[in-house]
C-alpha cells in the first residue's frame, strides 16, 4: 500500500487579505488533488473492484479515443 503525504500550505504575508489566502491555499489543494484522494479513501474499496474500475475506465477512454478518430477520419 502506497501512502502518501500531502501538505497545502500558503506563507500569509502582513499585506495579503484573509481572501486571497484562503483563494491561494484553495488552489493548492485543487492542484495537489487532496480532494479527489480524500473521495477516493472515504470507503474501502477492495482491490478486485479497483481492478475492475480501472479497467472499465480504460475500455471508456479507448471507446472515447477510437470515437474521436473516426469522427476526425469522417470529416
Amino acid at each position: 500500500m502506497e501512502v502518501t503525504t500531502h501538505m497545502a500550505e500558503v506563507v500569509v504575508k502582513d499585506y495579503d487579505s484573509f481572501e486571497t489566502a484562503l483563494r491561494r491555499f484553495k488552489k493548492k489543494v485543487q492542484d495537489a488533488g487532496l480532494l479527489q484522494e480524500m473521495r477516493k479513501r472515504e470507503y474501502y474499496e477492495a482491490p478486485s473492484v479497483r481492478r475492475k474500475k480501472k479497467l472499465l475506465a480504460a475500455i471508456r477512454k479507448e471507446r472515447r479515443r477510437q470515437k474521436r478518430e473516426s469522427d476526425k477520419a469522417g470529416a
